[in-house]
């Protein structure tokens, strides 16, 4: 007996199981968005990382004047660093 019962649950199993899982999920997805409140932007309001970094930068310029740059007489940074500084000048 207990194999034909068995046998009957592995069959109808599919037809048991699904119902089973799309409840599970529907309740879940609603629990979720009940905590999550408003679904987040769309792709189309998103701005790109690129764009974001754009527009840091053009704040971070906005009040600085741009003609006063540092010369590279002044600078010895600019050049690479040689082995052991034999090649690089000395700072005073």
């Amino acid at each position: 007996m207990w194999s034909v019962l068995w046998a009957a649950v592995r069959s109808k199993a599919p037809y048991v199981t699904f119902p089973v899982a799309f409840v599970v999920g529907l309740v879940g997805s609603q629990l979720e968005w009940f905590l999550r409140g408003d679904p987040p932007a769309t792709a189309q309001d998103e701005k790109s990382i690129s764009e974001l970094r754009e527009d840091r930068k053009l704040r971070e310029i906005a009040g600085e004047d741009l003609t006063k740059v540092v010369s590279l007489k002044d600078k010895l940074e600019f050049a690479p660093r040689a082995v052991l500084n034999r090649n690089r000048p000395e700072k005073s």
